[in-house]
């Protein structure tokens, strides 16, 4: 089935989304659930087109999971494929509206679709210039889609499951990573995508130990607010140090669940009505964790 779009030739295939979605307001807490979303790219309902979640089957050697707690507000979007023995990746936060962000989503997730294959599909392809050709593909991509300047913090990956090793660019996403020595943050060293036309991207390299683990977050979890506190990035890292979990889901689970939790105690509620539209609570809420078996 062809996606109807700017890009001619960009297939999909039967998939099934996941995402956490909240009942009840304020201080309620809902489980993953799948959905089966339709053929237009939207889900069922919904009018405006949103991108196809990535169907990745099970992979050997890396439990690769994203999670979604979602308001319907922001432009959260990841995407991966598996092309042969490399897991290619890409988490954005799409500024704006959420008919906007979806709409521009689209375009990326299909410019990630259709340049990835040939980047990263020839055996002795050099991964770190993949990398930086892509991220220049998509750049090029949102901007021409939104006709103009929209910031996009990104975090743009290849994993090989024969080496362990994850190339990457960071363009102002959190990423925590956590191996024998300990959790630490890694440097966002790259410019978000979206502001301008002619950039240089130096992807970096991070070896995966067995059990190492990444967990990669969108700004709402990082900022989720409790009075003038937020959850802040130091949590995260305190929390990948200590979770007992051992799947990607379940760090996701936990990520998720904490920020939630820290930002929509009982009162939000009120403070919600003298300051509506001011809760950074209620924004999208998305994880990405990576751990090698």
């Amino acid at each position: 089935m062809t996606i109807r779009g700017n890009r001619s030739g960009f297939k999909k295939s039967a998939w099934l989304a996941t995402e956490h979605r909240e009942e009840g307001g304020a201080g309620v807490w809902k489980k993953t659930m799948t959905f089966p979303l339709t053929g237009s790219g939207a889900p069922a309902g919904e009018s405006h087109p949103a991108p196809y979640p990535a169907n990745l089957a099970k992979l050997d050697g890396l439990d690769l999971m994203a999670r979604y707690r979602a308001a319907r507000r922001g432009g959260n979007f990841f995407d991966g494929l598996a092309i042969g023995q490399r897991v290619v990746f890409l988490l954005t936060d799409i500024a704006g509206a959420r008919a906007e962000a979806r709409a521009l989503a689209v375009d990326v997730q299909a410019a990630f679709r259709q340049c990835a294959p040939d980047l990263f599909g020839p055996p002795g392809a050099n991964e770190s210039e993949a990398i930086a050709t892509l991220a220049y593909e998509l750049n090029r991509s949102l901007i021409e889609a939104a006709c103009g300047v929209h910031f996009t913090p990104a975090f743009l990956g290849c994993f090989s499951l024969a080496l362990g090793i994850l190339t990457y660019h960071n363009a102002g996403l959190l990423a925590v990573f956590h191996d024998a020595e300990g959790a630490r943050i890694l440097q966002s060293s790259g410019i978000p995508l979206g502001l301008f036309t002619h950039i240089t991207y130096e992807p970096e390299v991070l070896a995966f130990e067995p059990r190492a683990r990444l967990l990669l977050v969108t700004k709402a979890v990082m900022e989720s607010p409790r009075g003038a506190s937020e959850f802040g990035a130091k949590r995260i890292e305190r929390l990948l140090a200590n979770v007992k979990a051992d799947s990607a889901s379940q760090i996701c689970e936990t990520a998720l669940q904490q920020a939630y939790a820290f930002g929509n105690r009982p009162w939000t509620r009120f403070y919600d009505l003298l300051y509506h539209g001011k809760h950074l609570g209620n924004d999208d809420l998305t994880a990405v964790a990576l751990v090698r078996d």
